[in-house]
């Protein structure tokens, strides 16, 4: 399938798409995400891997619209939420108190 990401075209699979990402370690999910085999990747990590650009060159819209038609799954949300600790819960729990990581 042709699409435009970064005012470039590129000629893209899904199974082009799932080889390019095969053994790379998904980042920490903090915004979209696109769901590639059984991980889930941030979608300006897979943008970066599969144009071979920076991430700031395009967007995450970009490459969502590119990976819904290779009918790849992608989400608005992050996987699971991320607990923030105080740095007082930080030093706690690395300390190993008891009842470090309630609120």
């Amino acid at each position: 399938m042709r699409c435009v990401i970064a005012r470039y075209p590129f000629d893209l699979t899904k199974d082009g798409v799932m080889d390019s990402m095969k053994g790379v370690p998904a980042e920490p999910v903090t915004g979209e995400s696109v769901t590639i085999g059984r991980r889930r990747y941030p979608v300006k990590q897979v943008g970066e891997i599969i144009t071979r650009q920076d991430r700031r060159d395009f967007t995450s819209g970009e490459v969502v619209r590119a990976m819904v038609r290779l009918g790849f799954t992608c989400h608005d949300h992050p996987a699971e939420p991320v607990q923030v600790l105080t740095p007082l819960q930080s030093a706690s729990a690395l300390l190993g108190a008891p009842g470090a990581w309630q609120d």
